[in-house]
């Protein structure tokens, strides 16, 4: 070989060489991770699906690049962020702990797969056909969210034995504030409960929600599943507190935040879970073929402190039954 055409060899080489690398960086698989939360209110459930990722053989800014899009409570935004998902052909689309975006996203595309995490039926929502054969594009996790109401009801009963009416605050732009109206009508008069429903979609709501309760006292507050609710989790624990009223949430994030009770699953599970079937995907499984996982770990936790606050004395009865009990 001429000495020129070795140097040119050479030269082409390291000319293609940083442009494969940058094709093979380009050709990265995009995952859209949508949640109806905050960044700073899911940095535990991100990392519990980058684990699950993780697992799958997949790690972040190396083999998958991830998109995360926090909703903060504003659903309005979904149609907008699905078309643009769909319009780029992300490789996955995961809705982890938000059913308002599985369904947008499977409003949105009946090709790109969907891993969801919902808390309600997937088969009644549509998203699936069956929990064992899920067909179509979309598979995922339930966590039976609105299936624990009554006993969440009847935990908050057993701590405030003498409350009769509960103020149930809802996110009317949540699908799932229906279903959880629903589920508390039917729960609340075999205890003898009566059931006010109050509305909050934005930080300014649930302030007025709450000044609605110091005017009108009820006994307790049921806070509604939802992600933004989560997200504002300090100040619904801290205006509870101000208002001297006994709240239960649906996961231990509320009580450590100063809440004073939770049942429900602890949504590092699902994001989880979410993160391993994304995993498996981008590897060549079909959402058809992964069934729908169902969660079986539901965590009751209190917050002592907070309830002799508020001059409540936890029988030692529910104590011994809690999974979780913070000082």
């Amino acid at each position: 070989m001429k000495r020129r055409e070795f140097i040119t060899l050479i030269g082409g080489s390291a000319v293609a060489w940083p442009l494969a690398a940058r094709a093979q960086q380009g050709a990265m698989p995009v995952v859209g991770l949508i949640s109806g939360g905050s960044v700073d209110a899911f940095a535990r459930e991100a990392a519990a699906f980058r684990k699950g990722l993780n697992e799958a053989g997949y790690v972040e800014d190396q083999n998958v690049t991830v998109e995360y899009h926090w909703l903060e409570g504003h659903y309005d935004r979904l149609p907008a962020l699905m078309a643009d998902l769909v319009r780029r052909q992300v490789a996955v689309i995961a809705t982890p702990g938000s059913m308002p975006s599985a369904l947008a996203a499977k409003a949105a595309t009946a090709t790109i797969p969907i891993v969801f995490g919902v808390g309600e039926d997937p088969v009644q929502l549509g998203l699936v056909e069956s929990l064992a054969r899920p067909g179509g594009n979309a598979t995922g996790i339930n966590y039976f969210v609105n299936e624990v109401v009554a006993k969440r009801l009847r935990l908050l009963h057993d701590l405030v034995p003498k409350a009769v009416r509960i103020a149930l605050l809802v996110n009317p732009a949540n699908p799932s504030a229906e279903s959880t109206l629903r589920d508390m009508q039917e729960a609340a008069p075999a205890i003898g409960l009566q059931i006010q429903t109050l509305n909050a979609t934005t930080i300014g709501e649930i302030d007025a929600a709450f000044a609605a309760l110091a005017r009108e006292r009820p006994d307790a507050v049921f806070v509604a599943p939802d992600s933004f609710f989560i997200s504002r989790r300090v100040q619904l624990a801290i205006l509870a507190a101000v208002n001297r009223i006994p709240a239960t949430y649906t996961n231990r994030d509320y009580v450590a935040a100063g809440g004073m009770m939770s049942y429900g699953t602890d949504l590092a599970d699902p994001f989880h879970q979410v993160g391993v079937y994304t995993g498996k995907i981008l590897k060549g499984a079909k959402p058809a073929d992964l069934p729908v996982q169902q969660s079986t770990k539901f965590e009751f936790v209190i917050n002592l402190s907070t309830a002799r606050t508020l001059g409540i004395e936890i029988p030692s009865g529910v104590l011994s039954v809690a999974d979780e009990v913070i000082e």
